[in-house]
């Protein structure tokens, strides 16, 4: 049985697909097997992968998502960890021995990711913040009420213990991109999470990323937020303070009220931001900030003055 099993998730990338996979195999730590996906290319990515040997190769007929082409992947899958590749994405080649050292440093993480940087489609490094955010990063332990604020990790710079992802139920499918997050959160309910800190991982940003569909997005996070405001209550018995969870918690309630505003919920948006306030009052400046980045001031105009 391999240490790590890749989950190499392919859709219509044929103009990164080789370079991405020979980032694989240009690993230093070879105790891998490769598992690929392609979920239903139809630009050559399948014909290029069915002439590869040393990875097996499962088709499906049509595109069904990415989150199910993953799970398909930690079903085959026999490796002590799973690590999560998206076909148009890079690896540095000591990226696979650092995480399983330091999953094997601390036996309490579920899963470790890395630090990294954003490239465009040439390979170039991006600066700045091209998806509006940094590359993001987290310490190494529990991260839990970290993730509430915001997905902490990029999906193709994380490793997880197979055991536990198959307890918390792999991926949710009817998510369009932000399944990932939820399964961090899933997973960091009752384990710690690793970091390496170190620029290992490269996420490719161009006009096929899933992460420039907002409007799909904020539906993810609506339904993603709602999960956590059912949560929440539960993680008391975890050892925080009431203060940690009601920071937590109105945090919560805000972003839910945002993304239910920005998907056109305005009354049920306005109950959010409510209970958000009613928890921590002084949220209502850090609201007014937010207002002016959204198009037309859509919470000064909509949500801030019923408050």
């Amino acid at each position: 049985m391999p240490r790590v099993s890749v989950l190499l998730t392919s859709y219509n990338h044929i103009d990164h697909l080789p370079l991405g996979l020979e980032s694989i195999r240009s690993q230093g730590f070879s105790d891998y097997e490769i598992i690929a996906v392609d979920d239903g290319s139809t630009d050559g990515s399948r014909e290029f992968l069915r002439e590869q040997t040393g990875l097996k190769l499962i088709e499906t007929e049509s595109n069904s998502g990415t989150y199910a082409a993953l799970n398909q992947a930690v079903a085959a899958a026999s490796g002590e960890f799973v690590a999560i590749f998206n076909d148009d994405d890079l690896w540095a080649p000591e990226k696979l021995s650092q995480q399983v050292e330091a999953l094997d440093q601390n036996p309490k993480a579920a899963l470790c990711s890395t630090g990294g940087q954003f490239i465009d489609s040439d390979g170039h490094e991006l600066q700045g913040t091209p998806l509006g955010f940094a590359f993001p990063s987290h310490r190494t332990g529990d991260i839990l009420l970290d993730l509430v604020r915001a997905n902490c990790m990029i999906t193709s710079s994380v490793m997880i213990r197979r055991e536990e992802l198959v307890k918390v139920g792999g991926f949710e499918e009817s998510l369009f991109g932000s399944a990932d997050w939820l399964t961090w959160l899933a997973l960091c309910e009752n384990n710690e999470a690793a970091f390496v800190d170190a620029p290992l991982t490269s996420y490719r940003v161009h006009a096929g990323s899933a992460s420039l569909n907002r409007d799909k997005v904020w539906q993810d996070d609506e339904k993603i937020r709602t999960w956590i405001s059912t949560r929440i209550p539960l993680w008391l018995e975890k050892g925080y303070s009431e203060q940690e969870l009601r920071s937590a918690e109105a945090h919560n309630w805000a972003a839910l009220g945002t993304a239910k505003t920005l998907n056109g919920k305005k009354a049920e948006g306005r109950e959010c931001y409510a209970k958000a306030l009613s928890l921590e009052p002084t949220l209502k400046r850090k609201i007014w900030k937010a207002a002016s980045a959204l198009p037309k001031s859509l919470f000064k105009r909509l949500v801030l003055k019923r408050l």
